[in-house]
């Protein structure tokens, strides 16, 4: 257990985030590997991956209803000093993980053929959609039980057990993935589903070493059996802090199914310069991401301890970091999106997708980075309605007009990419005025407009 209460608050956001960047870093490096390898295999499984891929964004809103309850709580118990309530928590935690998990799995499973046909261009990219998610449905749902460990460990302010079992299981993913799509070695080539497999093969060795972690009696969050009775009030609790963040991820979801549905008439090279485009993005996203991960606990314990300057100084400070990353990765996308994309795809007309895509939206990066800090604070002040609400507005800015373009002739996908753009910039001026308002509700009237409008946010 790290207390996060006391100390200088930049070097504590620099040192969690450090672990969570290399993990990350380690994951992009193994999403941007597996991509690479794909895209020897053809337009069509870059494609269908990515349609594939569109369920890790419904694995992340329902696994995030559970973490971002979870992390909140638990960061809330240690910043009060309370360990009972902490082992409490996360111990009902591990158990709503395995429930949601199971469920994922089977009603994943049975909706798999539909979903894949639906999205799919043509079906050739159906089949190998299928194919991957044979292995890549059982890989998800697993990682309900690995995010909800993690999760509970990021409470504590204890970085670096999840550091050491992701990247190391990553690594083994990087390995396993040509060898189980191609058969080197083994002369028996899976194809696209042996990237799926190696995914799964990886995020079983390192749920089950995540496990062993916990099993340590003097370790601060342990297993307790006299704890695994069903706490609904418990639930419920983890449940409405999480459910807005899950949601956010849902509204995603929805976001992407609509551009793959879009998108079917232009055919698998359009949807797999989207999907690319969408893995870049990921990848350059990860320091925003990672500082996240550490606002969340550290405003969390400092929230907890009544801290309110902290919590203030927090968000002050992570939004500076945001946006200077976020201004380097908008500068390298509009500078050289092709060549990001050629890494992964010899294809001319998914390379233009790709690079159309990149150009436009790096405008959009600063204001993302802002929002999600923004979203990770209304997280650690235990209120995550307020995020649900702007996501919400920038996902019905893009949705409903790009329903309503796609019937319109000599329509194109740049259409979408530009009222992304909008969309971002709205969302970022509500999130700003809405944090405004829970910072003056939860914290107190003063220095409010210093803390959500100062001179770093200007």
């Amino acid at each position: 257990m790290q207390d996060l209460t006391s100390g200088p608050l930049v070097r504590h956001l620099l040192k969690t985030t450090s672990f969570m960047l290399v993990t990350m870093m380690v994951q992009t490096l193994y999403y941007l590997v597996d991509l690479y390898w794909v895209g020897r295999l053809g337009p069509q499984a870059v494609a269908a991956v990515g349609i594939s891929g569109n369920l890790m964004f419904v694995v992340l809103a329902l696994s995030q209803m559970l973490a971002v309850g979870a992390t909140t709580l638990v960061s809330h118990a240690v910043g009060q000093k309370d360990r009972e309530r902490a082992l409490l928590v996360f111990n009902q935690a591990q158990v709503l993980g395995v429930l949601a998990g199971a469920l994922f799995l089977v009603l994943a499973t049975v909706l798999s053929p539909l979903y894949a046909r639906s999205m799919s261009a043509d079906p050739a990219t159906a089949e190998l959609a299928s194919a991957y998610m044979r292995w890549f449905i059982p890989a998800m749902a697993l990682q309900f039980v690995l995010v909800g460990m993690s999760a509970a460990l990021r409470g504590t302010g204890n970085f670096k057990p999840g550091m050491i079992v992701q990247t190391s299981t990553v690594a083994i993913n990087i390995v396993l993935a040509p060898v189980l799509i191609f058969g080197w070695g083994t002369h028996r080539p899976f194809g696209v589903a042996g990237a799926a497999l190696a995914s799964f093969i990886a995020i079983a060795i390192g749920t089950g070493w995540l496990f062993q972690f916990f099993r340590h009696r003097d370790s601060y969050l342990t297993f307790m059996p006299r704890d695994w009775r069903p706490r609904f009030d418990l639930w419920g609790a983890m449940l409405k802090i999480g459910l807005p963040a899950g949601a956010e991820f849902a509204l995603m979801a929805v976001y992407l199914a609509i551009v793959y549905v879009i998108s079917r008439p232009f055919g698998a090279a359009a949807q797999a310069g989207f999907g690319i485009g969408m893995r870049i993005l990921q990848a350059g996203f990860m320091p925003v991401v990672a500082l996240g991960f550490a606002v969340g606990p550290a405003a969390g314990q400092n929230f907890g301890a009544r801290k309110f300057d902290r919590v203030r100084e927090t968000f002050r400070s992570a939004l500076t970091m945001a946006i200077g990353a976020m201004v380097l990765f908008a500068i390298a996308c509009h500078i050289a999106p092709a060549a990001m994309v050629a890494v992964f795809s010899r294809d001319r007309h998914v390379i233009a997708v790709g690079e159309e895509y990149l150009r436009i939206v790096s405008w959009n990066f600063v204001a993302s980075g802002v929002i999600y800090v923004a979203s990770s604070m209304f997280q650690a002040l235990g209120n995550t309605v307020p995020a649900l609400v702007s996501s919400f507005v920038r996902i019905l800015l893009v949705a409903v007009p790009s329903i309503i373009l796609a019937r319109v002739a000599g329509f194109e996908l740049r259409w979408i990419w530009y009222l992304s753009v909008a969309a971002v910039a709205t969302q970022m001026v509500l999130s700003l005025l809405l944090l405004r308002r829970e910072f003056g509700l939860r914290l107190g009237n003063g220095a409010t407009i210093q803390a959500v409008a100062g001179p770093e946010t200007a």
